[in-house]
């Protein structure tokens, strides 16, 4: 596949907005349509700091759009509050691609799970069932990004990567949900 056929390809960005732990409440999640580098509709969502909603608030906001990869910049939101790639995989039968600037250390992720949630282990189980971490290179003189993947392959992964990341190492529909979200939050 060319790299202009990338380009045509229908991709949701998924991003949170900005928030202050221990004040603010909830802060906005932000899904963004794209046909290669054109937005074609943006949903916004609010979703709870730390809490269990993104998931079906994601579902929901998602439903009736016609689309062919889900982008999620991290499996956690808002907090610790996860929107779980297996569920939006089932649900609507599209390759999911969970996209992160750094790389995470999981042993850290569950430390801070047990440490802050009597739920952790709800939580735990989104991060454990992730595949493997793989590492793309965008850029030559950026650091990475690492992807974990369901419903697709990871050479696949990386060429959709570089054809939509044209404003730096991060995909357009990730970097617009980004700014989006956390422009109004």
């Amino acid at each position: 596949m060319n790299q202009d056929a990338y380009q045509k390809i229908l991709v949701v960005g998924i991003d949170d907005g900005s928030f202050v732990k221990g004040v603010t409440k909830k802060t906005i999640l932000s899904a963004v349509l794209f046909r290669g580098l054109e937005i074609k509709n943006v949903k916004l969502v609010e979703i709870e700091v730390d809490g269990l909603d993104a998931t079906e608030k994601i579902l929901e906001a998602l439903a009736k759009w016609d689309f062919e990869v889900v982008m999620l910049a991290g499996v956690s939101f808002a907090g610790f509050n996860l929107i779980d790639p297996a569920v939006l995989f089932k649900k609507f039968g599209k390759p999911v691609i969970v996209i992160s600037r750094v790389k995470h250390n999981n042993r850290a992720v569950k430390s801070a799970l047990r440490k802050h949630f009597k739920d952790w282990q709800i939580r735990w189980r989104v991060f454990k069932e992730l595949g493997p971490i793989r590492k793309v290179t965008v850029l030559v003189e950026e650091p990475p990004l690492y992807i974990e993947t369901i419903g697709v392959d990871a050479r696949w992964t990386r060429h959709l990567i570089k054809a939509l990341a044209v404003c730096g190492r991060v995909p357009e529909p990730l970097r617009v949900a980004r700014l989006i979200a956390r422009g109004l939050s």
